[in-house]
């Protein structure tokens, strides 16, 4: 990956004027020659016109500190940064936007220039505008992301940001911006979506705050606003207009005396469907947008469907005591109920959600968040979520009045040139693949055995090109696009190929490999989930001589052997108790998929006609 750029007064030249057609589109902007998606719902999944499954797949780029610029262009030009995206597999950004770049003068009128003068800055930059249509030629979808009012680093709950009604953070002002926003890229293919709000917080926040009506004004009052429209300011004009094209005023009441009422994020919803119907609309929910629960026994009710998703944040920071001082497995069990408890019971309930935060530290020197990433990979993976990682940034132009700040979270190193850490983004990219949802019905259900920590599945290792019953199959990591297709009976307790019944999963003593076999019937072979996560996949070998001491009392887990590909079993570890080890190697989820399996020639097909024949039994 190249991190080579033009001249530096070319450059400037170019951000410049791109940055200036953007301040002066305020009513769409020509599209980007792409063959994007209008994406809308079905029950949970998002799908496009065809009804076929989308799955985002995206990564967060900020544009919403005190630059109001997007990251990283004093680095890269905007073209290379939008390619390399898509490179790395991502289909999608959550391009953060703050609401006074387009509700204040005192920020929107600002020239590129004009900004970076006022901070002490001197890098080029390009605007919201030129990052949109760069990454549509690169085919990568955006969703625009409302995160905050004033620009600034985000977040906390004293920084007037965080809720309706905060110093910052008025109702009017803010779908005035999402107005703005909608409108202004209204014609632009890629754009596919909106998040209203991000991280609702602070001590103002509750549910029924949540709900809360706001004023809607009649078209009787507002014109005796417009009485003096000769002599009213333009942004007041401009101000009722959008209020008018987003259902802020109640035509069919407008004899009533009385002012009607509209809920603070459903407004905020039906002014950005009425400006753009192409995006979805996403709402977020409460304490920094952890907590949906309240939505269980209170729905939105908005005027339009099949357009509305939910989002949701996971960090290890949301839990730091749990996974600083418990138990990960019992940990990870606790903290993947009460996510789904708060946020992702609305999958069951026929609404997509977005998990549209989540990350580590990429240096891998944080303890908690490396104990976190396998707990909420694997919770990606088997409900096949979207998602938005945090995030694309290796560093900042300022953030917190520091100069150049270094994003540990981010995917790209400091200098935006390759990724900081390519193990972890090869673990992200395995859950960017859609493994099951509308139009993906290519195989009959199946099993992948999927191993969070890694990114990758387990698959037949071909050591022998003519196997025999004396000389099984061993297993391996492989990519996941290239799984093999596992059937689990948890009645039976046996895993074996779904294609080749003949063959199961076989344990064949501690820090032995893990086989595939034809002796199915023996407690070498009957696997259950062991632990309070889940993710052990283990064999009581108590009664076996390949049994040995663990805190399992017996059990034989899968693990992943000393050269980080092969699979082996050994004594089960940390699965109560204990606070101070990592299961994480042992961790294999057990994941649904119904996509194409890769021809393969398995061991079934190489055994003489008479062993194919033969049926399993248990005993």
């Amino acid at each position: 990956m190249g991190c080579s750029c033009s001249p530096l007064a070319a450059c400037v030249a170019l951000v410049l004027l791109l940055a200036a057609s953007l301040l002066a589109c305020h009513h769409g902007c020509a599209a980007a020659a792409v063959a994007a998606p209008t994406l809308s719902t079905a029950s949970r999944w998002v799908v496009d016109k065809s009804g076929s499954r989308v799955k985002l797949a995206c990564v967060n780029w900020p544009s919403h500190l005190e630059p109001m610029l997007a990251e990283g262009l004093g680095k890269r030009p905007v073209g290379a940064i939008a390619g390399e995206v898509a490179a790395m597999g991502f289909n999608c950004v959550r391009f953060t936007w703050p609401t006074f770049l387009v509700t204040n003068a005192s920020y929107s009128d600002l020239t590129v220039a004009q900004s970076f003068q006022r901070l002490n800055l001197t890098e080029s930059l390009a605007g919201i505008r030129a990052v949109v249509t760069s990454l549509g030629e690169h085919n990568v979808m955006v969703i625009l992301d409302n995160h905050l009012s004033k620009p600034g680093w985000c977040c906390s709950n004293t920084d007037g940001n965080g809720f309706f009604g905060d110093t910052l953070f008025d109702p009017d002002v803010w779908v005035d911006g999402l107005t703005k926003m909608a409108t202004m890229f209204a014609g632009v293919p890629n754009v596919v979506g909106m998040s209203l709000r991000n991280e609702l917080r602070g001590p103002r926040q509750n549910a029924n705050d949540w709900y809360k009506t706001g004023t809607v004004h009649t078209i009787a009052e507002l014109s005796l606003h417009l009485s003096a429209v000769c002599t009213a300011p333009a942004q007041h004009v401009k101000l009722v207009a959008a209020r008018l094209a987003s259902g802020a005023v109640d035509r069919a009441a407008d004899n009533h005396p009385r002012r009607h009422a509209r809920r603070y994020m459903q407004h905020g919803a039906e002014a950005v469907h009425a400006a753009n119907p192409r995006v979805l609309v996403i709402l977020s929910g409460l304490q920094f947008d952890n907590d949906l629960a309240f939505l269980n026994s209170r729905p939105v009710n908005l005027s339009f469907t099949g357009k509305v998703a939910f989002e949701v944040h996971w960090y290890s920071f949301s839990n730091t005591p749990e996974w600083s001082s418990g138990n990960a497995n019992q940990a990870c069990a606790r903290i993947t109920a009460g996510i789904t408890r708060r946020a992702f019971y609305l999958l069951d309930k026929g609404w997509p959600v977005i998990l549209s935060e989540f990350g580590v530290d990429n240096r891998g020197v944080n303890t908690n968040d490396n104990r976190y990433y396998g707990c909420a990979a694997a919770a990606a993976a088997d409900l096949d979520l979207d998602w938005a990682l945090w995030a694309l940034q290796g560093s900042y132009y300022l953030r917190e009045g520091v100069l150049g700040l270094d994003e540990v979270y981010g995917v790209l190193d400091w200098a935006w040139c390759r990724p900081r850490n390519d193990t972890a983004l090869r673990r992200v990219q395995a859950l960017q693949r859609p493994l099951r949802g509308p139009g993906l019905a290519e195989a009959a259900p199946y099993t992948v055995l999927f191993h969070p920590v890694s990114g990758m599945c387990v698959v037949v290792r071909r050591r022998s090109p003519t196997p025999t019953l004396t000389q099984p199959l061993e297993l391996g990591l492989g990519p996941c696009n290239e799984t093999e297709a596992w059937e689990y009976s948890a009645q039976q307790q046996r895993l074996a190929l779904r294609d080749a019944a003949l063959l199961c999963l076989r344990a064949e003593g501690a820090g032995r490999p893990a086989t595939l076999g034809v002796s199915c019937g023996d407690a070498m072979a009957r696997w259950s989930l062991v632990s309070d996560s889940k993710l052990h996949v283990a064999v009581n070998a108590t009664t076996s001589s390949a049994g040995s001491e663990s805190d399992g009392d017996g059990m034989l887990c899968l693990d992943v052997g000393a050269d980080g590909r092969s699979v082996v079993t050994n004594p089960c570890r940390c699965l109560s108790a204990d606070n101070s080890c990592d299961p994480q190697g042992q961790w294999f989820k057990l994941v649904s998929s119904t996509r194409s399996v890769v021809t393969k020639q398995t061991m079934l097909a190489q055994l003489p006609l008479k062993l194919k024949n033969w049926k399993i039994r248990s005993f």
